[in-house]
């Protein structure tokens, strides 16, 4: 499922091309690209539950409390997210990428891949993901893309 996210996000979100086709004609250009049908439409599954996250956060935003509280994760989550990833999460949290929002937008959706194997740069991908769309995030949006492209590109600041 991971592939057909980072095939839809390359293709369509991050190229800017509009995204004006119906759930028919995309259904069938990822399986012409040779995806599954279960797997597509998992994908497309967890990508109306984002959209539907990110309209919740909009119409109940949450009280910042990110100075004086800590995320417990739970065993679950532990077993998608190993150490690494948490400590990026919390990284990204200090250097206010993301709100305890957002976080929580990126765990929910990790939690919802179904894959055997999660690592760093599946992440990156969620939370470029979840970012791309939240109304307010867009200089969130814009950092996290410079991390992930500039450390695949070998830059150094």
């Amino acid at each position: 499922m991971m592939d057909i996210l980072m095939y839809l996000f390359e293709t369509y979100i991050h190229s800017e091309v509009e995204l004006q086709v119906d759930q028919d004609t995309l259904s069938d250009e990822l399986l012409g690209a040779g995806f599954s049908k279960a797997e597509i439409n998992k994908a497309l599954n967890w990508l109306e539950k984002l959209a539907a996250l990110q309209e919740s956060a909009e119409q109940h935003p949450m009280q910042s409390n990110a100075l004086t509280s800590m995320r417990v994760y739970t065993d679950k989550e532990m077993l998608y997210l190993n150490t690494q990833c948490r400590g990026f999460l919390l990284f990204l949290e200090q250097i206010h990428v993301l709100s305890t929002e957002t976080r929580e937008m990126v765990i929910d959706r990790v939690m919802e891949l179904e894959t055997q194997e999660f690592h760093l740069d599946d992440l990156k991908w969620v939370i470029l993901m979840v970012l791309f769309n939240v109304p307010g995030h867009e200089s969130a949006y814009h950092q996290m893309e410079d991390l992930i492209y500039d450390v695949e590109q070998g830059l150094i600041h």
